[in-house]
């Protein structure tokens, strides 16, 4: 049977996973009258909820060409945003060919241009498809010209600069050789795979050797790890040593399970040869980036290293007044196991524990990816109190380094003004201006991830709602010094209770509120915005004092502003040094650090004093 692996590879929302639901459908992996989702890959509940891919996934389809020919794909959907990088440079591991889909109107992005980057530092050669072919701004002729530039840019070779290219709507379902195609299927893209993608060059009668590159659990199997056998056969039963990137044993073991993938099903199989991507379960100790192999095995394959972290926060107890009244985790102790859990499967997470051991730090590669890590954990019961986000500085040869990120912008061009003196104030430095057509310009930064924390809210006010901004992280450059922070104070809760409409409507004046009527507060707990940069501690369950005689106007319904409510990831980044925001299952709240007023004073003194 003839076999090819491909990753598919794209920047956020270029339309991989929907053209893998029309590459299932057209290869029969469905049936016709089967009931499938849209966008079947993105199996995760946050996935199907951002419209983004946050977990690599395998599957495979059977394709027959005209003669009658099949050939087996295993296809791997990789995440498009940089923030789950880690997870685009382990799998390229497991593939001898790669697609790389770009929008017929955006063209390419920071992130097309740090997953193809990864793959053309392995050796592989693209397949290039140029999605969205039916837009009404689709500009194939020029998008194609900056992948060109692009792959120029990545120093690719003669033979990956040489690469095929194919027009294509994946969600409509047709694919050709030229541009103005609009109707057809998929075929000449299955062509392609078979003709450019090369068959795996391995050895099946080595001795066995994969390494893991995916970490899934399962309640009934444990640990089951995924990757590519690189030489020899494997069994079910089979006797398995497990070793790091040193060479050092883990751990030896049976394999109970082994599984192949069909569509989007795990199936057991009694064997598998080099070349096959499977699904190993027995080991309980090995995890990502080890290497699987015969009892005898003492070399390692080389595993890739991976970018490291630049940004972290502390996840701490929740020790609010209202600790324990959503969530049933709550204890150091078990927050200190699911992280422990969460980095050894997800290798471009860190957790260290801080003294005292009642909080910890986690480190990751942005804020999109800690925001999905706690949005998970409290969905799964967790209750934290999060700090803001600090970017990690390293020293460098000349001196302290920061990390930096190209941020690629469009914008109206009547708003170009504001982002620009915005970004400079962040301390931005502008690298590329040009006009991207229909009304609009491309702005390119080269920035200190420092200056973008919390700034993606105030970006699309300026722009209202219709600028679009991409980040990539580049390297560590030269500190930049002081960037300025939020502008506005708090509104601070001096009581606890339930929030007095009469209260809400005095302090309406004092600036935004973030709180309805009736919702339970506790001292310390932020309510609002104060349109002035001091702090302002107020008592929003002040009621209304009654009196004997009626005056006019004084029973009047009162009617307030809709309070500003924020995403997770927007008060994560809305908040200043001395506050938290405290998650559970059922809130999100913003509060100061240390609840008490007299507390809170001591420590802006030594603070002040520093």
């Amino acid at each position: 049977m003839n076999l090819r692996n491909v990753a598919i590879i794209a920047h956020v929302d270029h339309g991989k996973t929907t053209l893998v639901d029309q590459l299932f459908r057209q290869s029969g992996t469905f049936r016709e009258n089967q009931r499938v989702e849209e966008r079947a890959m993105d199996s995760n509940e946050l996935e199907k909820e951002r419209g983004i891919t946050i977990l690599a996934k395998c599957t495979s389809i059977e394709w027959a060409n005209s003669a009658g020919e099949t050939t087996h794909i295993n296809i791997v959907d990789t995440p498009g945003h940089a923030d789950f990088g880690a997870e685009v440079e382990r799998i390229l591991s497991m593939v001898d060919g790669v697609i790389l889909l770009v929008d017929s109107a955006e063209g390419p992005m920071p992130q097309t241009k740090f997953v193809t980057g990864k793959a053309l530092s392995l050796g592989l050669k693209p397949i290039v498809v140029v999605n969205k072919i039916d837009r009404p701004d689709a500009r194939p002729a020029e998008v194609l010209d900056e992948v060109f530039e692009l792959f120029l840019n990545l120093e690719a070779n003669d033979e990956q600069l040489d690469f095929p290219t194919l027009y294509a709507s994946g969600r409509a379902g047709y694919a050709g050789l030229t541009d103005d195609v609009r109707e057809g299927d998929l075929t000449p893209l299955f062509e392609k795979i078979v003709e450019h993608v090369p068959a795996p060059q391995l050895d099946p009668q080595g001795e066995f050797k994969m390494l893991a590159t995916l970490l899934d659990r399962d309640n009934f199997l444990g640990r089951i790890l995924t990757g590519r056998i690189e030489s020899g056969t494997l069994n079910v039963n089979d006797p398995i040593r497990a070793v790091d990137v040193n060479g050092k044993t883990v751990e030896d073991g049976r394999v109970t399970k082994l599984f192949a993938f069909q569509g989007l099903e795990r199936v057991p199989v009694e064997t598998a040869k080099a070349g096959d991507i499977v699904a190993i379960a027995g080991l309980m100790k090995a995890t990502v980036s080890n290497t699987i192999g015969t009892p005898q095995i003492t070399e390692p394959l080389h595993a890739r290293e991976i970018d490291p972290p630049t940004l972290s926060m502390t996840f701490a107890v929740n020790d609010s007044p209202f600790a324990g009244k959503d969530g049933d985790k709550v204890q150091s102790r078990v927050i200190r196991d699911r992280l422990d859990r969460e980095a050894e499967g997800n290798v471009a997470i860190r957790v260290s524990e801080t003294p005292g051991g009642e909080a910890f730090e986690v480190a990751g590669r942005g804020e999109l990816q800690l925001g999905v890590l706690i949005e998970t954990l409290r969905r799964e019961g967790f209750e934290l109190s999060i700090s803001r986000p600090r970017v990690l500085f390293r020293e460098g040869p000349s001196g302290r380094e920061e990390p930096y990120e190209t941020v690629v912008v469009d914008v109206d061009d009547e708003f170009s003004g504001t982002v620009i003196d915005k970004m400079a104030l962040r301390k931005a430095e502008m690298t590329d201006m040009r006009p991207s057509g229909g009304g609009k310009t491309r702005l390119m930064f080269s920035a200190p991830s420092r200056g973008l924390i919390g700034y993606h809210g105030e970006f699309l006010s300026d722009t209202r709602g219709t600028g679009i901004m991409n980040r990539l992280f580049d390297k560590y450059g030269p500190y930049k010094g002081p960037i300025t922070g939020r502008q506005n104070g708090v509104l601070i809760s001096m009581e606890q209770g339930a929030a007095v409409a009469y209260s809400l409507n005095m302090l309406e004046e004092r600036g935004i509120l973030f709180i309805s009527p009736g919702e339970m507060l506790y001292e310390g707990m932020v309510i609002g915005e104060n349109a002035k940069p001091q702090d302002l501690e107020v008592n929003p369950l002040k009621s209304k004092q009654l009196t004997n005689f009626r005056a006019s106007g004084k029973d009047e319904g009162i009617r307030l502003t809709p309070p500003k409510r924020m995403t997770l990831e927007q008060a994560i980044a809305y908040i200043q040094d001395d506050e938290l925001v405290e998650v559970t299952p059922k809130a999100i709240r913003i509060r100061k650090r240390f609840l008490d007023p007299h507390e809170r004073k001591r420590e802006s003194r030594k603070m002040e004093a520093a």
